[in-house]
Parts: C-alpha cells; structure tokens; sequence
C-alpha cells in the first residue's frame, strides 16, 4: 500500500506537571521521526505490511536522517528532496494526558500531483492512505484531493485519517467534506468525528460514525480507552480498548491504529479482528515514547 503526506522532525518534549508559562518547565526533550503519514507507514511496516511511503523532503541532514530512519523500518520511501526547502519540523509538548503541537511544514507544502503519480504507478499498490493534513494546506491541498480522486479511478481502496480537529474548526467542516473526494474509509478520533458531523453529529462513536457516513463508504471513530466503532450502512461493530498500565505519551496513537486496522483489513480480517488490532498498536503506541514503533 501507498502512505501519502508529512514527514517531519519531532522536538518531543515530555514535561512533568503544568506548564510554567513565562518561566522553567522541567521536561525530558527527544529528537526524531514524525508526521502523521510517516508514522502510519512505519507502524504497518511493523506490522508485517508492505508499505510504501510517499511526501517531500528538503535535501538536507533533517531529511537525510528521516528518510533513512523510514528505510530501517522496513518501508519503501517515494521521497522527492527539495535543495532549498526545509524539511518539516514540529515541537511537541505532551504529558500522559495530551499533547500540544507547534507546525512547521516545510517541504510538506510541495507535494504536488506528481509525487502522487509516482507512488501510484509503482508495481503492486492495491491501496492508498491519505493525512489530512496534506488537505489542510493550500499550496497541497489539490494533491491531496487528486490522490483520493485518482486511486479510485484505477481501482485502489483508500483511506482518509482526518488528523486533526483544529484546523478541521478552522476550514470549517462543511467546506472541508464538500471538497474531499469520498474515501473508502474515514478514520477519526472523538473530537474530529464531532466537528466533521457537526452540532446534530450526537456524541457516542456509534452515533458520530454512522453520521459520517454521508461521507466515507465506511467509518470508524476511535475513542482512546472508550475504544474503537466501525459502521457501514446497515452494520455497526464496536471493539474495546487494550488496557495499558499507563500512558507515557499519546503521540503517534492513531497513526498506529490506522496502521494496526489497515494490515489486519487488508488481510481480509472483518471489522472486529481489525478494531481490535488497531486498539493494540494505539495501546502499545501510547505505552511509549514518540510516534513510531
């Protein structure tokens, strides 16, 4: 399968208690690979799948050390570098509760239609995953939606992680989904479900993830330890979390769960087993620090 969208440069910070804004905060800093899509493409390539990792990098150290991380990991990188262009870098600042994160996209901003194409033509894809944070940039955004609108014309599945609620509330959801070519699947936490299905959308995940399908052929909305739902029209299944002595840091958790859902869907598991393999890679994602495996 083909993973399309950032790769970046995580500053992880880990900082104990509050912040002391204006003052000292003590914190554990870590440096290494991000991004949402980057992150999904390592997960499934821990888990066994085939995967093949599709964005912009600048040419420099930060994007020599990213691309070659992806390449340990098992995944087959489609990276284009840029000379000139910074590749993406993002500060986080996460506690065992949540995490905040400062963007900076740099060479993500690039991705253009024939990175798409270059990924897509490549020998054996069958499925393609989409960030959207790709569409959440105006200089990528029609790369994004070409991505979505051209693997289905060739008759790949796709995907879509909806990634974040904030800039979801400041495109403003209505226009975000009318823009969207439909996916095949549309995954989504609790908060973006509830922005993307708006005030009427209901609060449960089941409710949430019927409400999307107007939207996506099928959905699943992932509530951290309230567990996972996946609808299709007719059908609702929901799976339990995986329990976890404590949660270290939650970056990366649903970049390991779609990747989790998707190499057991992929396999032809049902909805359930691949809730359920989902909810273990989130687990162990957020038994951890960072984003990748």
């Amino acid at each position: 399968m083909v993973v399309i969208g950032d790769v970046v440069t995580d500053i992880l910070t880990v900082h104990e208690g509050p912040l002391a804004i204006g003052s000292d905060t003590i914190a554990e800093v870590r440096i290494g690979g991000g991004g949402s899509a980057a992150n999904t493409a390592a997960w499934l390539a821990a888990a066994g799948c085939p995967v093949v990792f599709a964005g912009v990098a600048g040419d420099d150290g930060p994007g020599d050390a990213r691309v070659a991380e992806m390449r340990a990991a098992g995944v087959t990188t489609s990276v284009r570098r840029v000379a000139g262009a910074a590749t993406g870098t993002v500060v986080v600042l996460t506690s065992d509760a949540e995490r905040t994160m400062f963007t900076d996209r740099g060479a993500n901003r690039l991705l253009d239609r024939s990175d798409v194409e270059r990924a897509l033509g490549l020998p054996g894809v069958r499925h393609l995953h989409l960030s959207a944070y790709v569409l959440f940039d105006a200089d990528c955004a029609p790369a994004g939606r070409y991505a979505l609108a051209e693997a289905r014309r060739r008759g790949l599945t796709t995907s879509l992680d909806a990634a974040s609620a904030a800039p979801l509330e400041r495109i403003g959801a209505s226009a975000f989904l009318a823009s969207v070519p439909r996916p095949g699947m549309l995954f989504a936490n609790l908060d973006e479900a509830r922005v993307m299905a708006g005030p009427g959308g209901g609060a449960d995940t089941a409710t949430l993830a019927r409400a999307l399908l107007a939207h996506a052929d099928a959905v699943v909305v992932k509530s951290g330890p309230g567990g996972a739902t996946w609808a299709a029209p007719g059908e609702v299944v929901h799976a339990p979390a995986v329990a976890v002595a404590g949660v270290v840091d939650p970056t990366g958790a649903g970049d390991a769960f779609a990747a989790g859902f998707l190499a057991a869907w992929l396999g032809g598991a049902g909805p359930e087993a691949a809730l359920d393999r989902g909810n273990e890679l989130g687990a162990r994602a957020v038994s951890r620090l960072g984003g990748r495996p």
